[in-house]
Order: structure tokens, then C-alpha cells, then sequence
């Protein structure tokens, strides 16, 4: 079940998402955090954010939608604080979330961590509002991650794993440039931006208006975003979106992800991602799936062998900005 992403090593393919999974040290008692593939943090930023107002977080169709706004310690106390207790695990794979909403902010919280032991490898949210861009997702505006994952590669002393928005039109054209930028990895997908409404009210359900949507409701979308980006990079890649049953992760797997990250089921269920990991153990075992590996990319189209029946290419495409994409978005509210 081992596997290698980006230069770590991971137990498994199986990781808590950012945003769900707290700071790691609150679900010790609840899973055993070292049998996990790694857990990422909530986002960490230069300075405490206290989040929006509730309500923040509602049910919706097959998901949810929630606008916490980034609320976390800040990431001084989170190293003098949190970090700290996650040293009982040494066999932890800890992935550090970072956020900011300037360049400058996100250079900053990375140079403050690289400082610290404990961390195995960032991830950068790219879905935050570059208030020097007119409040346009860094994530959305492909000069603007360019720029962003340049900086950060270039301070970091750890691998460095890019979360891409899905809010864009071409998610394969993103995944190159951050590739192209220095990343290490990219994971993929955020949540989707998206909204509900109290028809007897007639206000949105949620302060912040907008939320960013997860859950089984978008794996669909999610899965097809993993396989174009996957096809389009030579960077390992980690599939995430409502991922719920071994099968969904082997489904992330087939369509070339390296590892999964498993989020809103962690709400459901606080022991997800363990009873995932062992799920997804038993489907290999069952399935005569020596490594669990062997299952990343092996998509097999019928009649096309290993090729692409809309564009006719052999194997992965080579990284490459494939030219200017706009899309504004308000991602803030979520993780």
C-alpha cells in the first residue's frame, strides 16, 4: 500500500483534506494518524483570521457548502502551539496548508515554517483573492499562479503541493503552469463555488453569500478535472472530491491520481480516511492488486487502447503555458 509522491513516503494513498481534519492533533484519539497516507492542515496564514459569521456551513444535495472563511491560529501559534503536539507521531506524514492574500503573505508564512521540524511538505490554496489583482483568485488568473508558485518554490525547503481552483476553464492548463512554476505535486479539486437561497426569507442561507460546494455531488466533475490534469503534467497528482467508498478512490486512481485526499466524508464519519485506507487495502487484496500503485493511470479505453479517443495523443502530454485564461471568482470562504 506504500507509495512515493513528490519525495515522501507515504503509507498509503489515502490523506485527510485541509479544512476537514482540523490541525491533525484533534482526531488522535479517534484514528491513528500515523496509518493514514498524511493529513493536511487547515489553512495557515501570516496573521489569525476569525472567519465569517455564521451560518457558515450548511447540508445541500448529495454535499455541502461552506464559507468558513480561513479561520485559523495564525501561523506563529500554530508552531508554538499545535505543531508541537504532533511531534507524538513521528511517522506522521503533517502537510501544511498555506494561504495568503498577497505573494508577499504566502513567501512569508513558508519562510516562518521552514523554520520549524515536524512538517513533511506544503500545499498551497490558490483559491484565495489576490487583492493586488482586483480580487481575482490566484488560482483562477494563470500570470498570477505563475508568479505565486515561482515565489513560494523558491523559498521553500520542502516539497511544495499546489490545491488548483476548479473554477477555471481549463483545469490541464493550470496544472502546467504550475508545474512549470516549480510544484512539486498538484491537488485537485478545491470546491466549487456556489450559492443556496431560503425561498421563505429570500437571503442566501450563508452570511458570506457564497460557498464553496463539496461532497459526493461534485466527484463526477472532480474525477474528469484529475484526468485532464493528469494526462496534461509529469507531476504526480492528488485526485479529491467526494471521495466517499474505496471504490471512489480507486475510480481517482484509474484516472491518474498518485494519491487521494478525502475530505467532506471526514464530517460524516470522523473516521473516514482510516476505514478508507483499510477499504481500500481489502479492494486490492480482493482485485489481486499486488501494488496499489500499478492502479495510478491505468485507465483502459475501450477501442482505443491506451489512446485518447477525443484527441488521438499516446500517453501524458508535455507541460506548457498554453496562453492567457480569465476567470474571476470569490473563493475566500473556503478551504
Amino acid at each position: 500500500m506504500r507509495v512515493k509522491l513528490a519525495g515522501l513516503r507515504l503509507a498509503n494513498p489515502v490523506i485527510a483534506a485541509s479544512g476537514t481534519f482540523g490541525y491533525g492533533i484533534e482526531f488522535e484519539e479517534i484514528v491513528n494518524l500515523e496509518r493514514l497516507g498524511g493529513f493536511v492542515t487547515k489553512g495557515i496564514s501570516l496573521e489569525p483570521m476569525p472567519g465569517h459569521k455564521a451560518p457558515r456551513m450548511i447540508h445541500t444535495a448529495a454535499g455541502m457548502l461552506n464559507a468558513i472563511g480561513l479561520q485559523n491560529v495564525g501561523v506563529e501559534e500554530f508552531i508554538q502551539k499545535k505543531l508541537p503536539e504532533l511531534k507524538r507521531y513521528p511517522r506522521a506524514n503533517v502537510i501544511v496548508n498555506v494561504f495568503g492574500c498577497t505573494v508577499g503573505e504566502y513567501v512569508a508564512v513558508v519562510e516562518r515554517l521552514n523554520q520549524a521540524e515536524g512538517i513533511a511538505a506544503y500545499e498551497l490554496n490558490v483559491s484565495c483573492p489576490n487583492v493586488h489583482a482586483g480580487g481575482m483568485a490566484f488560482g483562477s488568473d494563470p500570470g498570477s499562479l505563475e508568479y505565486l508558485v515561482g515565489r513560494a518554490k523558491a523559498v521553500s525547503t520542502r516539497p511544495l503541493i499546489v490545491k488548483l481552483s476548479p473554477n477555471v476553464t481549463s483545469i490541464a492548463q493550470m496544472a502546467q503552469i504550475a508545474a512549470g512554476a516549480g510544484a512539486d505535486a498538484v491537488s485537485l479539486v478545491n470546491t466549487f463555488l456556489a450559492m443556496s437561497i431560503d425561498v421563505e426569507t429570500r437571503r442566501p442561507r450563508l452570511t458570506n453569500i457564497t460557498g464553496g460546494l463539496s461532497g459526493p455531488a461534485i466527484k463526477p466533475i472532480a474525477l474528469r478535472m484529475v484526468y485532464e490534469a493528469a494526462r496534461a503534467v509529469s507531476i504526480p497528482v492528488i485526485g479529491l472530491g467526494g471521495i466517499i467508498t474505496p471504490e471512489d478512490a480507486v475510480e481517482f486512481l484509474l484516472a491518474g491520481a498518485a494519491a487521494v485526499e478525502v475530505g467532506t466524508a471526514n464530517f460524516a464519519d470522523p473516521r473516514a480516511t482510516e476505514r478508507l485506507a483499510r477499504g481500500l487495502e481489502s479492494w486490492c487484496r480482493s482485485h489481486h492488486v499486488e501494488a496499489v500503485a500499478s492502479l495510478t493511470g491505468a485507465l483502459e479505453i475501450q477501442g482505443s487502447g491506451t489512446r485518447d479517443q477525443e484527441s488521438g495523443e499516446q500517453g501524458p502530454r508535455k507541460q506548457g503555458n498554453k496562453g492567457p485564461e480569465r476567470r474571476e471568482t470569490s473563493a475566500r470562504g473556503t478551504e
